[in-house]
């Protein structure tokens, strides 16, 4: 994400070109370790009814499918777009579609992150207050 503002705001069509095709080879690497980062929380958390864990729970299957079924397309897309050179309205539409969804995927993480921090013990007292 940091990457897409940084070359949109700031540098050429074959800088944005080259994010995109970055960002769909990291998929290769990003997919199989988010998957198994869900995978390895689900096994640990498998017993527990601890309120922080079921939040968890309930945000992991929006994450995934969020990233499996508009962030991936989006980013293959993105990537064809660009490399035909091809920055129009379809190009900054599907753009602007990534961003808020990328947003979202990052907020909802934040938030696992978060709830997994307290359930260690491992926030301080401020951060602890309920939302």
């Amino acid at each position: 994400m940091a990457a897409t503002l940084m070359a949109e705001g700031f540098l050429s069509y074959a800088a944005i070109a080259d994010v995109k095709q970055a960002i769909v080879y990291a998929l290769f690497v990003l997919v199989p370790l988010l998957a198994m980062t869900g995978g390895s929380g689900f096994v640990l958390s498998r017993r527990s009814e601890h309120p922080l864990v079921a939040a968890k729970r309930r945000r992991m299957p929006v994450i995934a499918l969020n990233g499996i079924l508009v962030l991936m397309p989006l980013a293959l897309f993105l990537n064809l777009k660009a490399g035909q050179g091809a920055f129009d309205l379809s190009f900054y539409g599907a753009q602007a579609l990534e961003l808020v969804a990328g947003g979202v995927n990052l907020w909802l993480i934040g938030l696992n992150i978060r709830d997994g921090m307290r359930l260690r013990g491992r926030t301080s007292t401020v951060l602890q207050a309920p939302v």
